[in-house]
């Protein structure tokens, strides 16, 4: 093993000790579901959040760059056929596109893979989380469920909140214009990965989605005379004629970089690792039986993919309790 192996194997292993002194979390996974209802409201056979959204179906197909990081199977070579489900933000089922609460939007794959397996990620529009913690989040969506019944104070649970955590203002506040398609928007995982290569070599990475169509987004005056449902409707006229396809990057820490903390983003100079391309072909039967089956878990993983942010297993605990509610009759 060479001095630069050993050097990185060894920034690896601290990094990951990192991680396992982060903040332990108070919030059981029933209080964080109950918690986007407070703010969300309950709906019966939706989700908690994310609740309006469409399904695709497609392939992918790993780069070669993408088994030297990782051995997981996706990367190891061929295609492999994957489930995509866009959606606009909150547990609203029926809230509009163009409504700017449906920022940022969302983007959940599922690989199914050649051993019989399956493996997820999850990912939205936004590069970064609005807290560093579970409980912060608990926090931040009490403070906005709070906030209407306080208006008439002087400083509400949300102005405290903010005021506080600055990040979260600026994710509230600095979301990205309405698009004009699913498919014309950049995608961010925003927990970080440990991945490990055949070698036994580990890199921590984050996930990015590249469209091949670039970023485009609506002027206000298309934004004023879109349909509620433009964004799906676009989705399904789009896949009559075209493919949609996104590249998928690894985006690799370097030293110093916050491995455990979702709300402070990597810079943009980081290098990136293109994993694969994402080519979503067509759309499913988009039942509500499909979408209530149809689960995506963030610690889903296969070997390969470790998770190196303790919200991930916070996240991954409150999914099926919302999975259980809108299969519920």
């Amino acid at each position: 093993m060479n001095t630069h192996t050993q050097l990185s194997l060894l920034f690896s292993a601290l990094l990951f000790t990192a991680t396992v002194k982060a903040q332990t979390t108070t919030s059981t996974p029933q209080q964080m579901v109950d918690a986007l209802h407070g703010v969300f409201g309950k709906h019966p056979n939706a989700r908690a959040v994310h609740a309006k959204g469409i399904i695709t179906e497609g392939t992918f197909t790993p780069s070669a760059e993408a088994k030297k990081i990782s051995k997981a199977l996706q990367f190891k070579g061929g295609t492999t056929p994957i489930t995509v489900r866009f959606s606009d933000f909150t547990g609203i089922p029926n809230i509009s596109d163009t409504d700017g609460h449906s920022n940022p939007r969302g983007l959940a794959i599922k690989f199914h893979l050649t051993d019989g397996t399956e493996t997820d990620i999850v990912a939205h529009s936004y590069n970064g989380f609005p807290v560093a913690t579970t409980d912060e989040f608990r926090e931040l969506l009490s403070a906005l469920a709070a906030n209407g019944s306080a208006t008439t104070k002087p400083t509400t649970p949300l102005d405290s909140f903010l005021d506080a955590h600055p990040i979260a203002k600026t994710f509230l506040t600095s979301q990205k214009p309405a698009s004009t398609s699913f498919a014309t928007l950049s995608y961010y995982g925003v927990n970080s990965f440990k991945f490990t290569n055949e070698k036994g070599e580990s890199t921590f990475i984050r996930y990015q989605f590249i469209p091949e169509e670039g970023e485009q987004f609506l002027t206000k005056e298309e934004l004023s005379k879109a349909s509620p449902n433009y964004l799906n409707e676009e989705i399904k006229s789009h896949l009559k004629t075209k493919n949609i396809t996104f590249k998928l990057y690894a985006q690799v820490a370097e030293k110093g970089d916050i491995i455990e903390n979702p709300s402070i983003a990597w810079p943009d100079t980081r290098k990136r690792i293109l994993l694969g391309t994402l080519s979503i072909k067509k759309l499913t039967a988009n039942t509500l039986e499909e979408d209530h089956k149809l689960s995506f878990i963030p610690n889903h993983l296969t070997n390969g993919i470790e998770i190196a942010d303790p919200m991930l297993e916070d996240r991954s605990k409150a999914y099926p309790i919302s999975v259980q509610e809108r299969r519920e009759k």
